[in-house]
């Protein structure tokens, strides 16, 4: 495993020193946690953004579904005459 420090200021530190006491966890823990999470909200927001990118691209490209047509096809769901999804 890997080892790495980090500069904070004080009263930030102090805040870490009495959350892991309190939670009876060490600050590394804490850290390893804070740092986990915000990766993992960050992948996401990365993810979200690529994928926005690629709607707008096919939006651009003229590649959408008429809305009525969507409407028409959530309607017709568990009637007899259940429609195909449009494309």
């Amino acid at each position: 495993m890997g080892m790495t420090s980090v500069r904070m200021p004080d009263d930030l530190l102090q805040r870490l020193d009495s959350t892991a006491t309190r939670l009876r966890r060490s600050k590394g823990w804490i850290i390893n946690d804070a740092v986990r999470e915000y990766l993992e909200r960050e992948d996401l927001r990365q993810r979200r953004d690529e994928e926005t990118r690629e709607a707008l691209a096919e939006l651009d490209a003229g590649q959408v579904v008429d809305g009525d047509e969507v409407l028409a096809w959530i309607g017709s769901w568990g009637s007899d005459k259940e429609l195909e999804p449009p494309r």
